[in-house]
């Protein structure tokens, strides 16, 4: 093999490796980050060299390849547990971050490996064409923030919570990075389709009872509400009896001692439940300017919370005694399938036609003005 230039990879090759699908493509797709030696070097210093202290250029986007990398490195996590692969990471996952053996552990490695890292390339993309990111961020923001806000907690306050290690405080850069690119997100200019005053005006006419689209959201605000409002006094240990029939034979996975669906139902009650509030607000009243963006951040943080939520009481890896009872399997699928399409619904219907969500009286300033 040496005589055709092929030699056996090194294990820092093959780190390499992974980080090769992006960075290929943007090699590809833009010269000037081709030839932009110092920015190149720094796509790989963070897997060999120390970080430079000038920023460069293209920041953003080597933050992405970077969550792209680790996107990898769960993917292996997920698959070896599963038994589809073995001796990769046993050792670490053994002596540094035992909690990612979980249901829910596995689950959100799988969300990361593919989710995320499916949003990063299109990021990515998006940067070396030079185009605008900003729905791609804000669905991916809210969905690595919401794992976060489940996951760390979850590991302190449940069972693995004395088998917290120095390895744990990785996680907190998880927790920073996202913050400074979801700031960095936020900074991008809005892109919507042209929409004339005369059609704001249309639209903010119209009753609700004429916005069939919206009358249906509202009813599936609502139903988030109540649904919410219930599974969050289910985990509070509400003596009501249909709490505890709920938790007994409906979801059972709510009493897993992980505590991470404990910690899933906390954090809809007191993050989700007056999200919901106020977007039944603004489908009622017109000029909400906030809707899309946020609409966005929440459809990810709910995608990513009821794909794991699902998966984990379903998993093998979740004790028999906590997994959804059987015949109970459809109500308790469906409903929390409903609950996860309702907040796409509403992008949907953002970016369908935003003119209800927009100042009446700016329009039609801009368009005297034009």
């Amino acid at each position: 093999m040496a005589e055709w230039g092929l030699e056996p990879r090194s294990s820092e090759s093959q780190s390499h490796a992974l980080t090769t699908t992006p960075h290929c493509f943007i090699r590809q797709r833009d010269d000037s980050f081709v030839h932009d030696k110092g920015t190149e070097m720094y796509i790989y210093k963070p897997l060999n060299q120390p970080f430079s202290l000038s920023p460069p250029p293209h920041l953003v986007t080597t933050v992405f390849m970077v969550f792209s990398f680790t996107s990898g490195i769960d993917a292996i996590i997920a698959l070896e547990e599963d038994g589809y692969l073995t001796n990769f990471l046993e050792f670490y996952m053994r002596e540094s971050e035992p909690y990612l053996s979980t249901s829910y552990g596995i689950m959100i490695c799988y969300w990361d490996a593919v989710v995320h890292y499916g949003l990063c390339l299109a990021m990515i993309a998006a940067i070396a064409n030079r185009k605008n990111y900003r729905h791609f961020g804000l669905y991916w923001v809210g969905s690595l923030t919401m794992s976060l806000l489940v996951f760390l907690p979850g590991n302190m306050v449940g069972k693995y919570g004395s088998e917290i290690r120095p390895a744990f405080l990785l996680n907190i850069s998880y927790l920073l990075i996202p913050i400074w690119a979801a700031m960095r997100i936020f900074a991008q200019p809005r892109t919507s389709p042209v929409v004339t005053a005369d059609k704001v005006a249309e639209e903010h006419r119209k009753t609700l009872l004429q916005r069939p689209l919206d009358l249906a959201l509202v009813g599936y605000f609502l139903f988030a509400i109540g649904f919410t409002f219930f599974r969050g006094l289910v985990v509070l240990n509400c003596p009501a009896d249909a709490c505890f029939n709920y938790i007994y034979h409906h979801e059972p996975y709510l009493r897993d001692p992980v505590a991470y669906p404990k910690v899933q139902m906390l954090v809809f009650l007191f993050y989700g439940l007056p999200y919901f509030c106020t977007c039944v607000y603004g489908l009622l009243f017109p000029g909400s300017t906030w809707m899309t963006d946020w609409a966005l951040v929440f459809a990810g943080a709910i995608a990513q919370a009821q794909f794991s939520h699902i998966g984990s009481s379903l998993h093998q890896h979740t004790s028999f005694p906590y997994r959804t009872p059987e015949e109970t399997w459809w109500p308790v699928i469906l409903g929390n399938l409903t609950y996860a399409v309702g907040p796409h619904l509403l992008v949907f219907r953002c970016l369908r036609n935003p003119a209800f969500f927009c100042p009446l009286l700016s329009w039609k300033e801009d368009k005297k003005t034009q």
